[in-house]
């Protein structure tokens, strides 16, 4: 009888008893705050299993923080409220992870076959082949230095002995010269789709 006195919804809070091992406050605790974390968990779960789930973890997570428990900076009340929604939220965000992960690979379904796929890869490498040989020679030096092998602008300078100036001005102007005959060169390829 003290024991239930002890531990009712009036008295002192639970927690503090829950962290020292007391098992009726364990027990006592999960039928004061139950109803609180079983709506909480319902507002913000999927569904019923996801809500049912996560009760379980908002407990787990009570009896592991208990001892955190300070009444001076709130009521017992707030605590496992805070405990509850951060627990849902974690959930929640996990859940949206997880499905962004499922919807990645559901879309990989729908991706070309690899046969197909390396057939464009080798047109499409085959086609910049092509166009970066219409480049000026120090052009596709510079070029092949800087994307290809990963030169800075300082390492092709002390690699050629060009101005920095000079290697920038490759750079920049053999980029855009490759942009502008690859869309040239694709331009008729999508009209010759668009006819056929």
């Amino acid at each position: 009888m003290s024991n239930r006195h002890l531990l009712s919804d009036t008295d002192e809070p639970l927690l503090p008893q829950v962290a020292g091992g007391n098992h009726s406050a364990v027990a006592e605790c999960i039928r004061r705050y139950g109803p609180l974390v079983w709506a909480i968990a319902l507002r913000l779960s999927m569904t019923k299993e996801d809500a049912e789930d996560a009760v379980q973890e908002i407990f787990m997570d009570i009896w592991r923080n208990a001892g955190k428990f300070d009444r001076t900076r709130g009521s017992e009340k707030v605590f496992v409220t805070i405990l509850a929604r951060r627990r849902l939220i974690d959930r929640m965000r996990r859940q949206k992870s997880r499905l962004s992960v499922e919807q990645s690979l559901d879309d990989h379904d729908e991706l070309p076959a690899p046969a197909t796929m390396r057939a464009e890869r080798d047109a499409e490498i085959e086609e910049a082949r092509n166009v970066f040989s219409h480049l000026p020679v120090p052009q596709q030096r510079v070029m092949t230095l800087s994307l290809l092998h990963g030169m800075s602008h300082a390492e092709i300078v002390t690699h050629t002995g060009l101005p920095l100036g000079t290697v920038k001005t490759l750079l920049r102007r053999g980029i855009l010269r490759v942009r502008a005959l690859l869309t040239a060169t694709s331009e008729p390829a999508k009209a010759r789709g668009r006819v056929s």
